[in-house]
């Protein structure tokens, strides 16, 4: 049921983290504040196709 999708940057579009994710309780595309490593601060991350 739980799938892995990838979390991408929305200030450099980088693809840093995988994480799993049940479909059937978050419909929605899941975001998170995260820290990219990239930009060097904790910029929001958003799901992107695997």
């Amino acid at each position: 049921m739980r799938d892995v999708i990838l979390l991408a940057c929305q200030a450099c579009k980088r693809k840093n983290y995988s994480v799993t994710k049940n479909k059937k309780n978050q419909a929605g595309k899941l975001e998170l504040k995260k820290f990219c490593k990239f930009c060097g601060s904790h910029t929001d991350h958003k799901e992107t196709k695997a």
